[in-house]
């Protein structure tokens, strides 16, 4: 691991410019690297202590290379001491020593410099008197809560917790081995799974593929099959939502193959296929695939195997709304809005996040079937929602509604909600 000298740290003024900070959350290494270099750090340098080849440095400060990939991203971390958190990772090893740094930055009464508890002393193993038993339990027994405060609330609210959590587990594991190792893995991948769920819902994709990753590298260590097979249904639905067809197919098959799945599991890729099958504008295999996850989703689970994954959220009611989706990219709105007025009618209450996509989703099927009024009045609920939830999800929805509605813009209803809308979307986007 690169580990460059203290004297060659990245100035805190850069950490805390606001260009550097969005280059970092956006991934954007061209950007990230003419900064660094505009701070005296020249492209040699960073070669050298990102463990990268001069004319790649300079390939990716001109564009004409994206850094993608996952070990390349921590090199970089790691040789500039760019902090884990700007860039979607967890806290590197090396932050634990930049005492001196923190102290000067609350010496400095700054409060956007403010660590977090954890970042101002890590104990050595010896000093660390963390139960591990115990604060798996305890973490475990939030999890339930988090789902619902996410469901209800969205991404926003549980997040930084869930992170917190995230960090306990992964300072735990460094020292762990036997049954409390695996138990700390089997939990650690279940909540770094909700983590790149939240960060999707918040319209924040290279950190949901981070957690997603990081999921399944500790479901891997863990031997938890059913783990591995629910994080690869949800990078299916993260491809998904980016539109990639072939991605989304290929995921939800590799899902299926892990064996002795549950109903729930099954039902949940299966019906990923059909989306894929939907984005290729293929009725005949999406319908027959969401046929085959209505059927599974209709069993009973008392014959699954054991598992410690909550599915039940995939329920017949579930299919059903994601084949009422798939109608719009099918070409059949009118089939959609029908499937979304019985479907999101027999929702539970605890899913309001979700409700707001669903309606900005009936909405768009109305605008498409050419009833702009009934679009209008759908689409001010979900936006109601949105502005509660923050959800990237419904409001990439309600974009897509905007354009399906603008030759429509002389409807009184339909000219309120662009208005609304967009002055929601500047509103979240600062």
């Amino acid at each position: 691991m690169s580990k460059p000298e203290a004297s060659q740290d990245l100035p805190a003024r850069l950490l805390n410019d606001a260009e550097m900070i969005e280059a970092c959350r956006e991934r954007d290494f061209s950007e990230i690297f003419k900064l660094v270099k505009r701070a005296g750090i020249y492209p040699a340098l960073i070669a050298r202590r990102c463990e990268l080849t001069p004319s790649r440095v300079g390939e990716v400060i001109k564009g004409q290379r994206v850094i993608k990939d996952i070990a390349v991203i921590e090199r970089v971390a790691d040789g500039l001491h760019i902090p884990g958190h700007m860039l979607g990772l967890m806290r590197r090893e090396w932050e634990s020593d930049e005492r001196a740094s923190l102290a000067a930055s609350l010496a400095s009464g700054d409060a956007s410099l403010a660590p977090t508890p954890d970042e101002l002393w890590v104990a050595s193993p010896g000093e660390d008197i963390t139960d591990p038993q115990f604060a798996t339990t305890l973490i475990e027994s939030q999890l339930p809560l988090h789902y619902k405060s996410a469901n209800y609330f969205g991404a926003r609210q549980p997040l930084a917790t869930v992170v917190h959590h995230a960090q306990t587990i992964d300072r735990l594991l460094r020292d762990a081995n036997g049954s409390i190792r695996d138990e700390l893995l089997r939990l650690g991948s279940r909540i770094a799974e909700f983590l790149g769920w939240l960060h999707q819902d918040l319209g924040d994709y290279p950190t949901a593929g981070y957690w997603s990753d990081r999921s399944m590298e500790w479901a891997q260590e863990a031997a938890d099959d059913h783990m591995q097979s629910y994080v690869l249904f949800r990078k299916s639905h993260q491809a998904a939502s980016q539109a990639n067809a072939e991605r989304t197919i290929g995921l939800a098959r590799a899902a299926q193959r892990v064996p002795n799945l549950t109903s729930g599991i099954t039902a949940l890729a299966v019906q990923q296929e059909a989306t894929g099958y939907a984005l290729q504008r293929n009725p005949r295999a999406a319908l027959a695939k969401f046929d085959e996850a209505h059927e599974y989703a209709s069993q009973s689970t008392a014959n699954d195997p054991p598992t410690m994954l909550d599915t039940s959220y995939c329920t017949p009611t579930y299919i059903e709304i994601q084949r009422a989706n798939c109608w719009i990219d099918l070409g059949e709105p009118l089939r959609a809005v029908q499937l979304f007025e019985d479907e999101i009618a027999a929702l539970p209450q605890i899913y309001r996040n979700d409700r707001g996509v669903y309606l900005a989703r009936l909405a768009r099927a109305y605008a498409k079937a050419g009833e702009p009024e009934q679009g209008a009045k759908a689409a001010t609920k979900a936006l109601a929602i949105a502005t509660q939830t923050g959800s990237a999800r419904t409001l990439a929805e309600l974009e897509a509604v905007t354009h399906a509605a603008g030759p429509q813009r002389n409807v009184p209803a339909v000219a309120t909600f662009i208005e609304r809308f967009e002055i929601v979307r500047d509103r979240l986007a600062t």
